[in-house]
């Protein structure tokens, strides 16, 4: 019996097609992204400001709370420009994750009476999700003015790798994921549990110098700084926030971070094959 949707689609021909069928439905797709811009801010008087709004109150939480009550400030120079460095990255890929995750369900009038390739829905979140993430950028950009250490280095160009890290695991989450909540609707509360668990194993609210000093079992240590949003994480860090380069960082932080999204690209190639194998009965179980 031959599987779902034809062997065909899962050869690197059969890809390609795939690839090619997204690129033909380009109008669609920016259409679906202007549709989930539109619908998150309808009737709203501030529109896409409102982006901000999670990104700054979270800021605000994690510089009182943690920075000067419980003193996390202390080791880290100018601690508002790097929570809301670490918040923006991490912002991105849970955006991408969870939006993607649940963006099959959510069109499921589009998926039961048009044919377009499964794809866009998912990279709807994608393109949605960036849109929101430069806009946070533009803030980021004037906080480091405002604090005096605006990112003017050859160490800024660490933020496309950095970028390119948290797009393609975060595609990747959405595409697997996203096909298999069709079927298993518990998924996208799955995916928000694996986010936040994702969120705080990463130094988003405190240094990867810290967790150095704590963990004296250099192959945790290892597990911990080789996991894909610690090292695009502390890319961003590299790129953004100029006010720590006294602090320890990683050795070869490119090389990492090059390796990683080698792996992170096959993922995302394994993911997609998944998407493909359990595309054909989507209409039906919606």
């Amino acid at each position: 019996m031959q599987p779902i949707g034809g062997l065909h689609r899962f050869t690197p021909r059969g890809i390609a097609a795939s690839v090619k069928d997204v690129v033909d439905q380009r109008e669609m797709l920016g259409l679906l992204i202007k549709r989930d811009l539109k619908s998150k801010y309808k009737d709203s008087a501030l529109g896409f400001l409102w982006s901000l709004a999670r990104p700054l109150v979270q800021l605000l939480i994690y510089f009182i709370v943690l920075g000067q009550f419980l003193g996390a400030a202390r080791g880290i120079p100018d601690f508002a420009v790097y929570i809301f460095t670490g918040l923006t990255a991490m912002g991105l890929f849970t955006e991408i994750a969870v939006g993607g995750t649940g963006s099959i369900l959510a069109n499921a009038g589009l998926v039961k009476k048009v044919y377009v390739p499964r794809e866009v829905f998912p990279l709807a979140s994608v393109g949605s999700a960036l849109f929101n993430f430069f806009i946070q950028l533009c803030v980021l950009l004037a906080a480091t003015i405002a604090s005096g250490h605006p990112p003017l280095h050859w160490g800024i160009l660490y933020a496309i790798p950095a970028l390119a890290l948290v797009v393609v695991y975060g595609f990747a989450f959405a595409l697997f994921f996203g096909a298999l909540n069709v079927y298993l609707r518990d998924m996208q509360y799955l995916a928000e549990v694996f986010t936040m668990l994702l969120f705080w194993a990463s130094p988003v609210v405190y240094s990867w110098q810290m967790v150095k000093d704590l963990v004296q079992n250099p192959v945790l240590l290892e597990l911990y700084t080789n996991n894909p949003l610690t090292l695009a994480i502390l890319g961003f860090q590299e790129a953004f926030w100029l006010a720590g380069e006294d602090l320890a960082r990683p050795d070869h932080l490119l090389l990492r971070i090059s390796i990683a999204l080698v792996i992170g690209l096959v993922l995302l190639l394994a993911s997609h094959r998944v998407f493909l194998r359990l595309q054909g009965n989507f209409a039906q179980e919606l």
